[in-house]
C-alpha cells in the first residue's frame, strides 16, 4: 500500500506534518479531512511506484497525473464526453439541492451518488473529486471548459466569493433557461419550413424521376409535335436521369466546402457581413445582437462581476464577428472613461430608443435593471420577427410547390390537347 508524507492544519490552526498508509490519493485525504486535518501538502513517498489509478476515473476515463502540481493543461484532465448540454441539468440538480440549505460540496457529493443520468452522474463524480482534494466550486468548474464557460465560472466564483451562491445560480439557470429557450423556438419556427422543402423535393424527384419518362414513351408512341411546355419537362426530366447524380454529388461537395469555409476565421468574417445586408436577416441578426448584449451583461454585473470583466465576456457572447469586432473597440473606449451609452452608437447595433434607455440607466444608478428592461424587449420582438420569418418562408415554400405541380399539369393538359387536334386533323 503507497505511503504519502503530508503537511496539514488541525482545527486549532496548528501546524501537523506525518505520514499514513492509503489505497490512493483520494483515500489518504479524506482519512485527513475524517481526522479533522485540513491538508496542505501531500505527495507519495514510494520512490519510482506509480500510484494507482483510482476507480471512479477509470470509470470515467479521466486520466490524472501523478502529482497534483503536475503542469499537464486542463484539456487533459477531463473527458469529451462532457457537454455544453449538461451545464443547465447540473446547475438545476446543484441549485435544487443548495436551496434546501446543503452546502455546494455536499450537494455534488450527493449528486455524484443519487443522480440516475449517467453522464450528469460522472460530471458530479469528476467536480467532487475535485472538491475533495480541496479545490472550491469555482476552481473545478474550470477542469470542464466544455461544459463550463468563462462566464458561469466567474459568475460562481462571485457568487462564493459574497456568500449568495445560491442566488446566483437561480440567476444564471434563468438566464441559461432562457437561452433555450430562444434556441428551441428558431427550431421550432425551422420545422415546418424544413419539411414542406423535403416534401415538395421527394414530389418533384418522383415526377422527373418516375412519373414523367412513362408519360413521355406515351407521348412519344402518339407522335406529333410536342408543346414548348412539355418539351420543357422532358428536356429537365432526361438531363436529371443523365446528369442527376453529379449534380447531387457536386451539390454535396460545394456544401461541405462551402462549410468548412463558413466556420474558418475569415469565412465565419465574410458571412456575416453578408448576412448584415440581406433584407429580413440583418434585422434579426441585430436584434439577437443587442439580446446578447444586455442579457449577459445584466446578469454578470446583477451578480457583483466588474465592470470591464463583464464587458470581455459579454463580448464573447455576441455571435456576429463584424458586430463583435465593433464591440471589441467600443470596450476600448468604455474602458478609457467612456459610458455605455457614449461608447455603443459606433458600433451600429442600437437603435437609439436602446441607447436612451442606457444613458438613462446610468444617470439614475440603476443600468441592469435598464438593461433587463431592454432584454424583455428584444426576446418578444426575436419572437415576432421568428413567426414572421416562419410564414414568408413556408408560404414561399408553397408557392413554388404550387407553380411547379401548375406547369406540370399545363404542360400535360397542352401535349394531350395538341395531340388530339393532330388526330382529329
Amino acid at each position: 500500500m503507497p505511503n504519502f508524507a503530508y503537511s496539514a492544519k488541525d482545527r486549532n490552526g496548528q501546524a501537523v506534518a506525518d505520514e499514513l498508509e492509503a489505497p490512493s490519493r483520494k483515500d489518504a485525504l479524506r482519512r485527513l479531512q475524517a481526522r479533522g486535518l485540513k491538508p496542505l501538502k501531500l505527495t507519495e513517498r514510494a520512490a519510482g511506484k506509480t500510484r494507482p489509478k483510482k476507480a471512479a476515473k477509470a470509470k470515467t476515463g479521466k486520466a490524472k497525473s501523478a502529482s497534483p502540481n503536475s503542469a499537464e493543461p486542463a484539456e487533459t484532465k477531463t473527458t469529451k464526453k462532457f457537454l455544453s448540454k449538461h451545464r443547465l441539468p447540473f446547475l438545476q440538480s446543484l441549485h435544487d439541492l443548495t436551496s434546501s440549505g446543503l452546502s455546494a460540496g455536499e450537494a455534488i457529493r450527493l449528486l455524484s451518488q443519487r443522480i440516475k443520468e449517467p453522464a450528469l452522474r460522472g460530471l458530479s463524480e469528476e467536480i467532487w473529486d475535485r472538491l475533495s482534494e480541496g479545490a472550491n466550486l469555482s476552481n473545478a468548474l474550470t477542469d470542464f471548459p466544455t461544459v463550463f464557460d468563462e462566464s458561469t465560472v466567474s459568475l460562481i466564483q462571485a457568487g462564493e466569493a459574497t456568500g449568495n451562491l445560491n442566488d446566483t445560480l437561480e440567476r444564471l439557470i434563468e438566464h441559461l433557461t432562457e437561452q433555450r429557450e430562444l434556441r428551441r423556438q428558431l427550431g421550432n419556427a425551422l420545422a415546418y419550413p424544413v419539411f414542406m422543402t423535403v416534401v415538395a423535393t421527394g414530389v418533384i424527384l418522383f415526377f422527373l424521376f418516375f412519373l414523367l419518362p412513362r408519360l413521355q414513351g406515351l407521348l412519344d408512341a402518339l407522335g406529333g409535335e410536342l408543346p414548348w411546355s412539355t418539351q420543357l419537362l422532358v428536356m429537365t426530366s432526361d438531363f436529371a436521369l443523365k446528369y442527376g447524380l453529379l449534380v447531387v454529388a457536386g451539390a454535396v461537395i460545394g456544401g461541405i466546402s462551402f462549410w468548412r469555409w463558413r466556420v474558418s476565421e475569415v469565412g465565419r468574417l465574410i458571412t456575416d457581413q453578408w448576412s448584415l445586408h440581406i433584407p429580413m436577416l440583418n434585422t434579426f441578426v441585430q436584434s439577437q445582437t443587442v439580446l446578447a448584449f444586455s442579457q449577459t451583461l445584466s446578469v454578470l454585473l446583477e451578480n457583483g462581476i466588474t465592470t470591464a470583466e463583464a464587458l470581455r465576456m459579454t463580448e464573447k457572447q455576441v455571435q456576429n464577428r463584424v458586430h463583435r469586432a465593433a464591440f471589441d473597440t467600443a470596450i476600448d473606449r468604455i474602458m478609457e472613461g467612456e459610458s455605455l451609452s457614449q461608447a455603443l452608437p459606433e458600433t451600429d447595433c442600437f437603435p437609439d430608443l436602446v441607447l436612451d434607455q442606457m444613458a438613462v440607466g446610468e444617470n439614475t444608478g440603476n443600468v441592469v435593471p435598464s438593461l433587463k428592461k431592454t432584454a424583455v424587449t428584444y426576446r418578444k420582438l426575436i419572437s415576432n420577427q421568428l413567426n414572421a420569418f416562419t410564414k414568408v418562408l413556408a408560404s414561399g415554400v408553397l408557392l413554388s410547390v404550387f407553380v411547379f405541380v401548375g406547369f406540370i399539369a399545363y404542360a400535360m393538359v397542352s401535349a394531350i390537347f395538341t395531340l388530339s387536334s393532330s388526330f382529329s386533323m
